[in-house]
């Protein structure tokens, strides 16, 4: 299986929007399960169906980038002239409220889209993507905060906050920072199975919530006297 390049456009985003997404993948990687072996069990069967991702972080110049939140500074692996053919596309949200999409940024936006590969954003950066115009007349969701303001913005998208990320074709938009990690995982799921995700997670001791914000994509565990108990089961060589 080739493996998927992976693009994340490079702005003053909140780095979790980008951060948690991206290390949710990598832990469900085949490269990452193959390491885990080495500290306790992974199924052969789980790591053969297993994803392999590149990751491609672009600016508008190899510059460095300061983030909106947590100090951190993103150092771009590629830029938006020079970066490789992607099969998928991550857009942060940064504070919508001051920021204003680069148009070299908004053409690749555009030319993702049409190519009909897939674009996910996480947060506010659903916004970014209504401000290109792909997202008018389909539905989207962005975070519960921003919501009313964003849907005056932009009136030609159908907003919901009715569930926690919405598909609307190669279009898929998170609500919150959190709530996008549980899009991504809902993609695992979907796309490699269950399995794969449960694995992904255990290294991250992450368990995902459904589109509704609730805790039922994990089987869930009881003990003898029938009391919930964690939903991980972390196992070690002997």
């Amino acid at each position: 299986m080739a493996p998927l390049h992976f693009g994340c456009l490079v702005y003053d985003y909140q780095a979790i929007d980008v951060i948690g997404p991206t290390d949710l993948l990598n832990s469900a990687s085949k490269r990452v399960m193959t390491v885990l072996k080495t500290f306790g069990p992974v199924d052969e069967e789980t790591i053969s169906r297993a994803p392999e991702f590149v990751f491609h972080h672009i600016g508008l110049t190899r510059d460095p980038v300061r983030l909106l939140t947590s100090a951190i500074t993103v150092v771009p692996t590629t830029t938006v002239d020079e970066c490789p053919e992607l099969d998928c596309l991550l857009i942060g949200g940064p504070n919508v409220a001051f920021f204003e999409l680069h148009p070299q940024y908004a053409d690749f936006i555009r030319r993702h889209v049409a190519a009909g590969k897939l674009i996910f954003s996480t947060c506010t950066g659903a916004s970014l993507i209504a401000s290109t115009g792909v997202l008018d007349g389909k539905t989207a969701t962005i975070n519960n905060v921003e919501y009313e303001w964003v849907k005056k913005r932009f009136p030609q998208v159908n907003w919901t906050r009715e569930k926690k990320w919405v598909v609307d074709g190669n279009i898929w938009t998170g609500s919150g920072a959190i709530a996008g990690m549980d899009m991504f995982s809902h993609w695992l799921k979907t796309n490699y199975g269950l399995d794969v995700l449960i694995q992904g997670a255990l290294s991250l001791d992450y368990e995902p919530r459904d589109v509704d914000g609730l805790f039922t994509v994990f089987p869930q565990r009881y003990d003898a006297s029938g009391k919930k108990i964690s939903t991980h089961v972390f196992s070690y060589h002997d």
